[in-house]
């Protein structure tokens, strides 16, 4: 399998993860590095970007005269408005959610199993402070989960594991990873690498203790 440049960074990530949303989507954006595909998706696609906080049609991030403080997502950070906008109760906004009208929801995590399963919103330890926000909802309620993340923690250890450790948000619901130096697709065919960065998949299978297939891409 031939190899890009690599390890990407959150922006390189965000765009790739721009590139494969579908046309036309209904699409939520997790806190934090997820919330930067919004600055990645081109004019025109007709993605419709949703926040739990309550607006459907969330443009790009805001900057300068932009900035409006009443305008934020679902992290607090400044945003625009494509024309079109609708803004609505929170509630309404998870019902949504709950009600199976994403197409796909992007989230970062602290862990992926090969299954799957996905945990983002506790590691356990005694001293860190959970943040579930509406990651559970999320995962459930989305036709289609995307993570974004590191491959690697700091210490090395592998993100994509057999099983998850650390508290689960959702099972079974995650369908793509993209990573800093892989995307992988999750399902019946196990671990399946779909593009490398700076990497080959012989080496990442060295790293990570997860089977994993080659796609035949042409």
């Amino acid at each position: 399998m031939s190899t890009g440049s690599g390890p990407l960074d959150k922006h390189d990530l965000a765009a790739l993860v721009a590139r494969d949303i579908p046309a036309g989507a209904y699409v939520n954006l997790g806190i934090g590095l997820p919330t930067l595909v919004a600055d990645h998706l081109p004019p025109g696609s007709g993605v419709v970007l949703h926040t739990e906080n309550g607006m459907l049609g969330m443009g790009p991030a805001a900057h300068g005269d932009q900035v409006d403080p009443d305008l934020t997502n679902a992290g607090k950070v400044p945003v625009t408005e494509l024309p079109g906008a609708a803004y609505f109760h929170q509630a309404d906004s998870f019902a949504m959610v709950r009600g199976g009208h994403l197409d796909v929801c992007v989230l970062g995590a602290f862990q992926v199993s090969a299954g799957g399963d996905l945990a983002n919103w506790h590691t356990g330890a005694p001293d860190a402070t959970p943040a579930v926000g509406g990651a559970m909802d999320l995962a459930i309620g989305a036709k289609r989960v995307f993570v974004v993340m590191e491959l690697f923690a700091k210490d090395g250890s592998p993100k994509l594991v057999p099983s998850c450790t650390y508290p689960l948000t959702g099972v079974g619901c995650v369908s793509r990873v993209y990573t800093d130096l892989a995307v992988f697709d999750l399902g019946q065919d196990g671990v399946v690498v779909r593009e490398v960065f700076g990497t080959t998949t012989d080496e990442l299978a060295a790293r990570l203790d997860v089977p994993l297939t080659a796609a035949l891409v042409p």
